[in-house]
């Protein structure tokens, strides 16, 4: 059982959702709790910061051995300052500014200027800008935003990004470091003396005035801009907050990778710091082999309270943790994890609890969330006692959930006032959106942990446009058979393509956890991945694996009667996967129709249950 109770040193409130179901089965869902009145100002959390607690550090990121910090009263200082510079050159010009970067306090500090004078912020993946062999989506970005100002950290890192899209836009040019000789304003020059401009701009602010833009991952095609309002932001912190109760007296301090370029990074965890008057030190790590090592060393050296995470992310932790005391004890101290953006393992959440027992004598209390960049990023909640990590929860307050029959399945969608009012110059995608209730259609399917009783929360059931079916007619649940799959075939598989559409059985494509299979292999360092996948004991592993799933869920669309390694990693380039390694399971079956066709043929290369 998860611990996380409210009365548990007061961190969160309990279940409370009201549920209404109509003459035709559609069932809707909204909490129980009031949802506070916002400010429509993001930047006010700022002001009444610097007022309250002037001198508490804010923004942090890595300056050698020690942090470059910044206090509540400098960012809303240097804000006004920078927000005066930008209202200068965005005279008469209609578009946001822009941002290159990876995560920074100058990105920080840019953010909050935008905010303060209103003027949009668009922040971009760096993989558009850094790992792009094409910048093809990148190009087409830019040219739909028409940037009037356009920031990167390094103009030398950005070098080539910057040129693909100069035919572009004709925006400003903003660097933190021009270590390349480019007509860019530095970063630390831009600043202007207005008071009476800045405070003019900030008045003029509202719910519905436009914050941020930020594209989707494109796992479902084109990325497009998604508005995201002042509105938006502030109502889905303060629903938040209505549930997380303890934050109320207890700031969040987080060390944390997770993109601004996305909404879990820029929208919850950014947001949720400034409304709540804690502190953001900026890992300079990410949950990968070897760069890892950062993240562990922040954390020991920060001691957070609270840690944000994608399911990866706490997976490699909890190996590191199998070996490394120190770094048990300071992730253990914290309050509370949460885990989004993706369904955390089985296997993962179990190490969790027992790593946190052993070394604590009580359950970390690990919490999940669902929503989109559309949402804000949270429609639901898991706040409450759960017996399966794979529990989202319930809506948090303000949002309503409509489950529509289809099919087999629910179908979830949105209303609430953290939701989009649509796409940024894209008014068919933003019809195709909503529903005629208004209700904006996630994609999503939902179902309830217990159809008699709403209030033990929901399940994620896949996507609504990747389910298929067999020749025998049943239909194959993807999102839940994948999430089955990966703690069955763990630690070899990091992730699962479900393949099988209009064939007799189910097949997986495994996309390898390189250093795992490696570990098993046992070959010299340096070996081609393709030798490593081949080794006998990295097939028997998944073979086993495989046997294992079948024996608990022996149904023909629970389970795989063959697999094969995919050796060249998912491409985003060609749509594969997004920077927060979500497949998008359709494109890798079109682009890799040759290896499904290995797959579901007699290939050496394929693997199959143990007898």
């Amino acid at each position: 059982m998860n611990d996380m109770t409210a009365a548990e040193g007061g961190l969160f409130a309990g279940p409370n959702v009201v549920s209404h179901t109509a003459e035709d089965g559609t069932i809707y869902l909204s909490s129980g709790y009031s949802l506070p009145v916002a400010s429509g100002r993001v930047t006010d959390w700022l002001v009444d910061g610097a007022e309250a607690y002037p001198d508490r550090v804010f923004l942090a990121e890595r300056m050698g051995d020690g942090w470059r910090s910044l206090t509540y009263a400098q960012a809303l200082a240097r804000a006004e300052t920078l927000g005066a510079w930008l209202l200068e050159q965005t005279k008469g010009k209609a578009g946001p500014v822009l941002a290159l970067s990876e995560n920074a306090v100058d990105l920080g500090l840019l953010t909050l200027a935008s905010f303060h004078v209103g003027i949009p912020i668009a922040t971009i993946s760096t993989a558009y800008s850094l790992i792009s062999s094409d910048h093809a989506k990148l190009k087409a970005m830019v040219t739909l935003l028409d940037p009037a100002v356009v920031f990167v950290s390094s103009t030398a890192a950005y070098a080539k990004a910057l040129a693909a899209i100069a035919p572009h836009h004709s925006g400003v040019l903003l660097a933190s470091n021009t270590d390349v000789d480019l007509d860019a304003t530095l970063f630390e020059n831009a600043s202007r003396d207005d008071e009476d401009a800045v405070a003019r701009a900030n008045a003029a602010i509202g719910p519905d005035t436009l914050a941020r833009l930020l594209f989707t991952s494109g796992s479902t095609g084109t990325p497009k801009a998604v508005i995201n309002t002042h509105g938006m932001l502030t109502s889905n912190q303060e629903a938040h907050r209505e549930i997380w109760v303890y934050q109320r007296d207890k700031p969040p301090v987080i060390v944390d990778w997770l993109p601004w370029s996305h909404t879990f990074g820029a929208n919850f965890a950014f947001n949720m710091v400034l409304r709540n008057g804690g502190s953001l030190y900026i890992d300079d790590g990410k949950p990968a082999p070897g760069i890892i090592a950062r993240t562990i060393a922040n954390i020991k050296d920060v001691r957070p309270n609270m840690a944000l995470n994608v399911p990866r992310g706490f997976e490699i932790l909890t190996e590191a943790m199998d070996e490394d005391a120190e770094l048990r004890e300071a992730f253990y101290a914290m309050d509370v994890c949460l885990c989004a953006a993706a369904a955390l393992p089985a296997s993962t959440w179990t190490k969790l609890r027992r790593q946190s027992a052993e070394t604590t004598g009580r359950e970390l209390p690990v919490a999940t969330a669902w929503g989109s960049t559309e949402t804000a990023p949270l429609a639901t909640h898991c706040h409450f006692p759960v017996d399966s990590v794979a529990n989202i929860g319930l809506p948090v307050p303000g949002v309503t959930l409509k489950l529509v029959p289809n099919g087999t399945k629910l179908e979830v969608r949105v209303k609430g006032p953290n939701i989009t009012p649509g796409y940024f110059k894209n008014p068919e995608k933003t019809r195709e959106a909503f529903d005629e209730e208004g209700f904006y259609m996630m994609g999503d399917a939902l179902r309830l942990a217990d159809p008699d009783d709403p209030s033990k929360g929901l399940f994620f059931d896949g996507r609504v446009v990747e389910d298929f079916k067999l020749t025998t007619g049943t239909w194959v649940s993807v999102g839940s058979l994948r999430v089955t799959a990966i703690d069955h075939l763990s630690p070899c598989v990091q992730d699962i393509v479900v393949a099988g559409h209009n064939r007799d059985e189910v097949g997986f494509l495994l996309i390898p956890n390189e250093p795992a299979c490696r570990r098993i292999a046992g070959l010299a360092e340096g070996a081609p991945l393709a030798d490593v996948l081949a080794t006998d004991a990295v097939r028997a592993q998944v073979r086993e694996g495989l046997k294992a799933l079948k024996a608990a869920q022996s149904g023909s669309s629970m389970h795989a009667k063959r697999a094969r390694f995919l050796v060249a990693p998912p491409n985003p380039d060609t749509g594969e996967i997004t920077d927060k390694a979500y497949l998008n399971q359709r494109q890798i079956l079109e682009n890799r129709e040759g290896e499904v066709e290995h797959l579901f043929g007699e290939d050496e290369g394929n693997i199959y249950p143990a007898a």
